[in-house]
């Protein structure tokens, strides 16, 4: 790396003086950086990344349906057969703050966010669950506000939903 003094006024500067600092602008500093990573590591990164893009592709709609539904009715999803929608309501919640937490953690340790992956899907899963938190925070938000309470993850009987 070359550090420069400031810059002198050109009537000061000699004729060596002037083709060396010509010939020193027009130098250029090639710079090459390889990271290594095994096998394992590049196969477990895809393997990552496609779960988190069909976990995330799948969680939005569900998280969206499920806002919808307790801001309109004030419980959420109905349990569904065997308790499958109620279920898969709740692991949607998690993936979309699991989504959340890896890219936090890939932007402190990086200082950018998730990579883009295949055909930019990555970088779209991440952005709709940035979405669908902050959406998650004002239903949820709105809904202790007005109600007071938020509905519980299982149904109890007596309990105004599914109860």
């Amino acid at each position: 790396m070359l550090l420069r003094s400031p810059p002198t006024p050109p009537c000061c500067i000699s004729i060596s003086q002037s083709r060396f600092l010509h010939n020193q602008s027009r130098r250029r500093l090639n710079v090459t950086s390889m990271a290594n990573q095994s096998d394992d590591q590049l196969s477990t990164n895809g393997l990552t990344q496609n779960l988190a893009i069909a976990g995330g592709l799948v969680s939005t709609p569900v998280i969206a349906w499920s806002l919808y539904t307790l801001k309109t009715t004030g419980c959420g999803l109905p349990p569904g057969p065997a308790g499958s929608i109620g279920a898969l309501e709740g692991v949607s919640y998690l993936v979309v703050v699991g989504i959340v937490g890896w890219s936090l953690y890939t932007k402190s340790k990086t200082g950018s966010g998730l990579p883009n992956g295949p055909f930019g899907l990555l970088g779209a899963v991440e952005g709709l669950s940035y979405l669908s938190l902050v959406a998650i925070l004002v239903v949820f938000g709105l809904q202790f506000y007005q109600q007071g309470s938020l509905p519980g993850p299982v149904p109890v009987p007596g309990d105004q939903c599914f109860g």
